[in-house]
């Protein structure tokens, strides 16, 4: 059974930073696209981040490009989400996700900007005040 456990969400006032853990257990860790997505009230799921663990290449969505680092500790299946330079408009309910795919990071881009993930986390609340 696929099990995506997120922590580290929190409150920071504006320009602090937090760091998500998504610890990851049964699949194949080594072979998986790892997501990150965020949705605030009245808004639309956004793909923020995403790594593929057989390789490491990652993505990044324009709004959190040069503040977000996505990275991965292997040897604990965790995926980390370095926050920097944290905006009120990043406050949401941040959630993990995860894939086993045979595409390599092209298609683990893909699948974060479609959404299309078999398998989420239960979600951890980001808030940023101004």
């Amino acid at each position: 059974q696929v099990q995506l456990v997120e922590s580290g969400g929190g409150s920071v006032q504006a320009g602090g930073s937090l760091r998500l853990s998504c610890a990851a257990s049964g699949y194949t860790y080594s072979s998986a696209c790892m997501g990150w997505f965020r949705q605030a009230p009245g808004k639309e799921r956004e793909g923020v981040a995403s790594i593929y663990t057989g390789g490491g290449s990652t993505y990044y969505a324009d709004s959190v490009k040069g503040r977000f680092t996505i990275s991965q500790d292997n040897a604990k299946s965790t995926v980390y989400l370095q926050m920097n330079s944290l905006k009120p408009e990043d406050t949401a309910m941040y959630y993990c996700a995860a894939d086993v795919i045979a595409g390599g990071g092209a298609s683990c881009v893909i699948a974060t900007m479609t959404g299309d993930f078999p398998y989420w986390g239960q979600g951890t609340q980001v808030t940023v005040s101004s």
